[in-house]
């Protein structure tokens, strides 16, 4: 199925959020949280993510991941990636418990469709309390969402971006068989997986074409991730933004929506005047206002 067929039955069949002014989104995408071994991409920047997310809890804003979250191609169980990374899952589980969590699935972790998914997500062992505790009972994943203003009646549209890609959607399984199985022990050679979007600047390109593609066809806001690749058009040049990833060598990079605009940002460990580190948020472009 092409891009433009998946595209348009997700935009028909996607469920709309109503949002207004002061509604306040912050969508990031490709965290590939993973088991804690060699091959976790989200160690590296484990406290810069937990350090935004922190900030956007405090300031209002619901979390919108684009897919992708968990790495579950490399790995099969749910339950070690939330055990490893159980500090980030319970900052979470505060965003689900408030109605501010919106979590989409991506061809790295498309089974979270699965009730399978569901039940791992309902709650977690707590070692300060030595005892279980509920996490995220009732998620629902989705592969799409709308955002609806309730005034303007403009809509933006979120996907993950993989719709289309033939191996990393339609062969979606063949593929992770071979990311498990064939391309993750030759990233020990320093070999990329020709499969992904991320590692490989012709499929990049070529996804971005495509969806820049349908977004200008249909003049449809659209927010994606996927390649990994943050992209923030030129006032009037597109209606196609993309987040970037969360698995940067030294940063993470973030759209956020408020009072009716957006604007791309880094996050990144900095230095004071004193020498002294700390996390901080830097606007990389924007504000604009939404198409």
């Amino acid at each position: 199925m092409s891009t433009e067929s998946r595209l348009n039955k997700l935009l028909r069949t996607s469920p709309v959020i109503p949002c207004d002014y002061l509604s306040r989104f912050v969508i990031m995408s490709d965290c590939h949280r993973g088991i804690g071994n060699w091959g976790d991409n989200f160690l590296k920047n484990q406290n810069i993510y937990s350090a935004a997310l922190s900030y956007y809890y405090r300031h209002g804003y619901s979390y919108i991941e684009l897919g992708d979250g968990d790495e579950l191609w490399e790995n099969r169980s749910m339950k070690e990636i939330i055990a490893t990374h159980s500090n980030v899952f319970e900052l979470l589980s505060r965003f689900f418990r408030e109605h501010r969590l919106y979590m989409l699935c991506g061809n790295h972790d498309f089974i979270k469709r699965k009730q399978k998914f569901i039940r791992c997500c309902s709650e977690y062992y707590c070692e300060s309390q030595c005892c279980p505790q509920p996490l995220m009972p009732g998620l629902c994943v989705h592969e799409g969402l709308i955002l609806q203003n309730r005034v303007s009646g403009q809509s933006i549209f979120l996907v993950h971006g993989h719709q289309g890609d033939l191996l990393n959607d339609t062969l979606w399984r063949f593929s992770r068989f071979l990311v498990r199985y064939i391309w993750r022990p030759l990233e020990l050679f320093a070999l990329n997986d020709p499969t992904s979007a991320a590692k490989n600047n012709t499929k990049k390109s070529a996804v971005e074409q495509r969806l820049f593609a349908w977004s200008a066809k249909h003049s449809q806001t659209l927010i994606a991730g996927h390649t990994h690749r943050p992209l923030f058009p030129e006032d009037g040049a597109s209606c196609y933004f993309n987040c970037g990833s969360c698995v940067h060598p030294h940063c993470i990079t973030a759209l956020e929506i408020c009072n009716n605009k957006i604007v791309l940002v880094k996050w990144s460990v900095q230095s004071h005047s004193d020498l002294s580190l700390h996390i901080g948020r830097e606007v990389l472009a924007g504000p604009s206002s939404i198409p």
